[in-house]
């Protein structure tokens, strides 16, 4: 996919934004000093133990559906899991038990499989 940025102007219309990186630069450079760079950016300074102990992690099972491109209540139908339960997992208020992980790993592993099976189950 790629993906240009455009600048809108006064009219309505837009203008392409020219690319001014040094891809060519950045491409020499060694993950030391990539590194080094980003430790020393103002916008984005490093995050210390105690900040990211703060930070909430997207759960897992958000990161699948949104890999399959489904809305909640899609993934929640089409692999029979209560969508309510489904909202608790996203926002953090719950965690999937065990057996759910399994059953969250298998749906990652082969979706197509899964729904194919729940749909011959249902009859």
């Amino acid at each position: 996919m790629t993906v240009r940025l455009c600048a809108w102007e006064a009219d309505g219309s837009t203008q392409p934004l020219r690319d001014r990186t040094d891809w060519k630069r950045l491409r020499s450079m060694t993950n030391e000093v990539v590194e080094a760079a980003a430790r020393n950016d103002p916008d984005n300074p490093p995050r210390t133990q105690a900040e990211l102990a703060k930070m909430r992690r997207v759960p897992r099972v958000k990161t699948l559906r949104r890999a399959l491109h489904l809305t909640q209540a899609e993934f929640a139908a089409r692999y029979h899991i209560p969508l309510g339960t489904l909202r608790d997992w996203e926002q953090g208020r719950s965690e999937p038990d065990q057996p759910t992980r399994a059953y969250l790993r298998v749906i990652a592993n082969d979706p197509q499989r899964v729904e194919r099976a729940l749909k011959a189950a249902s009859g």
